[in-house]
């Protein structure tokens, strides 16, 4: 018999090892500020279904918005959105709330931010986010599109009725990419950054959100929930934050930040990074079971037949990682860039990011159009665009993907 599981304090010991949120201080010192940028504003959240897009629902909801319209693909998150929002009584939701269901590239997008605008606060959360989004060409093209193309695409429907604030949310793995995701958010940057003298620009790259949906903490309950054994790489250790850390740092970052910040959290090398197997030793621990080391998938699976007899020693399937684009570690920013350190107690800012030149920009826009006008593309051509417009993309290619772990 599993006892009962407490998410949150789980989170709160043995991942990110803090008792309270690393934004508390940040919170406090700026507070009087938070409430005169976000009271009474419009605000209207792009990809606001996800992980991060609702912790930051939930953080901007603390303070008293006048509207809030919530955009995602996903019609199933926004309705568990809605029900998690109206069953608690932490949040101040304003009477003009909405969601709607809709790809923010679509027509009636445009129709919704011209026609129910202005809006002072817009936030932007749509992204492809996982590594294993790179499987074949396929995948990548509609990562590319998400990420890139149609991020221009809204950059340049905000340009005609500018917001006070716009927010992209970035990613840790646009600090010297190794695989396309991290490429992808890193184009992203550079162009949102020519923005910057337009519109109000920031962006955040940050760790890992805990257990937020479709990572790999989250897959162990999933996989126990199911009676079926683990999978989990050696040697990989990431920063970490909880899903209300998340939501924080982009609070912080969407209102306080100046046009062309890139804002990211101040972890340690030393005491932040954690490896995913202790995850999930600490994790089995945690309900009270015992791992028992695999040596392959297949003895993993096998052994769940113990398990459920017994409920109480676990398989665990530990690998060496060789997929493409797994980087040991992650980092927040490179040796070239300039860092501001001092301003907010526990998040840095990259200050005057490198802006590139828009008629390189244009360029390698126009070489992915062409080469997604093409009826097949291959991987290596995508591979060939970015890195010759990115020169610090190192891309580790090892010809297995994510999808064909177990």
């Amino acid at each position: 018999m599993i006892k009962s599981f407490d998410l949150n304090a789980f989170i709160a010991g043995k991942i990110t090892r803090r008792k309270e949120s690393l934004l508390t201080s940040d919170l406090h010192k700026f507070d009087r500020e938070l409430k005169h940028q976000i009271n009474d504003k419009s605000v209207l959240v792009i990809g606001g279904a996800g992980t991060i897009g609702s912790s930051y629902i939930k953080a901007i909801l603390k303070f008293n918005v006048k509207k809030l319209y919530v955009v995602d693909i996903n019609e199933n998150g926004l309705t568990e959105l809605v029900r998690d929002l109206r069953s608690s009584s932490d949040y101040n939701i304003p009477e003009d709330f909405k969601t709607y269901p809709i790809d923010f590239g679509e027509d009636v997008f445009r129709k919704i931010f011209i026609n129910e605008g202005p809006f002072q606060i817009v936030a932007n959360f749509a992204a492809h986010k996982h590594v294993r989004s790179e499987k074949d060409q396929y995948s990548i093209e509609a990562m590319i599109q998400n990420n890139v193309l149609k991020a221009k695409k809204l950059l340049d429907l905000l340009a005609e009725t500018p917001p006070e604030k716009f927010f992209c949310v970035s990613t840790d793995k646009a600090a010297n990419p190794v695989n396309i995701m991290g490429a992808s958010k890193k184009l992203m940057e550079d162009v949102i950054l020519s923005y910057s003298s337009r519109i109000n620009v920031t962006t955040a790259r940050f760790a890992n959100v805990a257990f937020s949906n479709g990572s790999l903490p989250l897959g162990f309950l999933e996989r126990l929930n199911k009676n079926q054994a683990w999978s989990c790489p050696l040697g990989i250790k990431r920063y970490f934050v909880s899903p209300e850390e998340a939501g924080q740092i982009c609070l912080m970052a969407s209102v306080l930040g100046k046009s062309g910040d890139i804002f990211f959290p101040k972890l340690d090398m030393e005491e932040d990074l954690v490896a995913f197997s202790d995850i999930a030793l600490d994790l089995l621990g945690y309900l009270d079971l015992i791992p028992v080391s695999c040596s392959s998938e297949e003895e993993a699976k096998q052994k769940m037949v113990d398990f459920v007899k017994d409920g109480k020693h676990f398989p665990v399937y530990f690998f060496n990682s060789d997929t493409t684009g797994e980087k040991p570690y992650e980092e927040f920013y490179t040796s070239e860039e300039t860092l501001d350190i001092d301003t907010f107690p526990n998040l840095g800012v990259i200050k005057e990011a490198k802006k590139r030149d828009e008629d390189e920009i244009g360029s390698v826009f126009h070489n992915l159009h062409q080469l997604f006008r093409k009826s097949k593309v291959e991987k290596h051509e995508i591979v060939a665009v970015l890195t010759s417009y990115l020169p610090n993309f190192e891309h580790i290619e090892k010809g297995k993907n994510l999808d064909q772990k177990m």
